[in-house]
């Protein structure tokens, strides 16, 4: 029977093209019949040896990859030469923004004094619409600033006025004589925490206490968080332990906070806000009489700096220009509650020319520069005696781009917001008394 299965499978293999088919019959090793059939190839005239086959089928593999992989070459050199173009125009577009402001800033240069607006208006819509604190214009906002820093040695003289001496009461007050180098506290982790300001209160009230920290990220158009932090440890490993949600937004970095309450300019305005934290209420607003806000009288770095709130031993200030002023910071000392202001002062430092300012002990502090890394305190200015100096005391902007720079009278340090990095540094005062 079986003999039979093999003479009919003989049969198929010819009808299905063999041109040679045998059928043998031998015993085995073992003494058993055993039938072997083989059929001719049709199409084969000789076998290749089984290493060259398996050459063949490996050379065959090799071709393939090759060609997956000129494709993928293929297609990364057309996105490479997409981007290329890209770059090329926006370097074509960043080449003429830095021209035209070049021509701008040799023009005012050359020029004695801009033209002043009417107190009485609002700035101009169209400069409103060019100057949204927003992501798609970081960048111009930064070449924008890095133009028009220039020395205020120019233009500070001696000021002739007289004030009345602030109070020497306070322990521990004197003159700023050193800083000490940065030390890094924290960094933000996405492009929003660029620019911001954090503090905390010199004036604690519970159920706040001096480890308390406060921050708020500054980059955007409707900025309203402010993350609250019990404890250092949690501010330092990003944990907030409350998050306020303001009732109007904040503009830039100049916020301060002060016996409860956080104290911060209403975006695209002149007022000044009190919110207490504990209870999450507007206990007062304030509108500072003929303040530039929204771009006019920024610090050099720009971002809408135009007022910048401050702490010191002997309460809270605010610092800004007017156009009586002509550019010139002027200090005024507000009352804590009602936003009220006590006192003013009008110095004869261009607040354009400075890159950020402080004040410690009733003396106004200026920085030189928001960028280099080593930068100066370049200018004090005394609300006691109405005078004002220059100074060449080192300090360093270890990342090259401080949006924010506040004193801590209880710490005795300055807090600082160097791109993307919240810092302290430590101070020296001479003549305490």
């Amino acid at each position: 029977m079986p003999a039979v299965q093999l003479l009919l499978l003989a049969c198929l293999a010819w009808g299905l093209g063999a041109r040679i088919a045998q059928l043998q019959k031998t015993n085995d090793q073992s003494g058993r019949c055993q039938y072997t059939f083989s059929v001719a190839s049709p199409h084969e005239s000789s076998c290749f040896e089984q290493g060259l086959a398996m050459s063949a089928i490996q050379d065959l593999q090799r071709d393939r990859e090759l060609e997956t992989v000129y494709s993928n070459l293929l297609r990364d050199k057309s996105a490479l030469e997409e981007e290329k173009r890209q770059l090329g125009q926006e370097n074509e577009d960043l080449a003429r923004r830095l021209e035209s402001s070049s021509q701008e800033v040799a023009r005012l240069r050359r020029s004695q004094c801009p033209k002043t607006l009417d107190t009485s208006q609002d700035p101009p819509q169209d400069s409103r619409d060019v100057s949204k604190w927003n992501l798609e214009n970081l960048n111009f906002q930064e070449l924008k600033s890095e133009l028009t820093e220039v020395p205020a040695s120019r233009i500070l003289k001696k000021s002739q006025s007289s004030h009345p001496r602030m109070e020497e009461g306070d322990t521990g007050c004197g003159e700023l004589i050193w800083v000490g180098e940065p030390v890094t506290l924290r960094t933000a982790e996405t492009i929003i925490g660029k620019y911001g300001v954090w503090m905390r209160d010199p004036k604690p009230i519970y159920p706040y206490t001096q480890e308390t920290t406060w921050r708020v990220d500054t980059v955007g158009t409707d900025i309203r968080q402010v993350f609250e932090y019990d404890r250092i440890s949690q501010f330092t490993q990003g944990y907030p332990s409350k998050v306020h949600v303001l009732p109007t937004s904040l503009e830039s970095t100049g916020a301060v906070v002060y016996g409860g309450s956080l104290y911060f300019q209403g975006s695209g305005s002149r007022t000044v806000i009190r919110y207490e934290l504990n209870t999450e209420t507007v206990k007062a607003t304030k509108d500072i009489p003929g303040a530039g806000y929204h771009g006019q009288f920024p610090y050099s770095w720009g971002g809408y700096t135009d007022i910048d709130l401050a702490v010191d031993e002997t309460g809270l200030w605010v610092i800004y220009s007017t156009e009586a002023a002509k550019g010139a910071i002027v200090l005024s000392k507000l009352n804590p509650e009602n936003l009220e202001l006590e006192q003013s002062w009008e110095t004869n430092i261009r607040k354009q020319s400075v890159a950020n300012a402080f004040i410690i002990c009733g003396t106004l502090y200026t920085i030189s520069s928001y960028s280099s890394a080593n930068a100066t305190v370049n200018f004090a200015y005394n609300t006691g005696t109405g005078n004002s100096k220059a100074l060449t005391i080192p300090f360093k902007n270890h990342y090259k781009y401080s949006s924010m720079i506040d004193y801590n009278p209880l710490e005795k340090k300055l807090f600082a917001w160097d791109n993307f990095n919240m810092v302290t540094y430590d101070i020296r005062l001479s003549n305490m008394y």
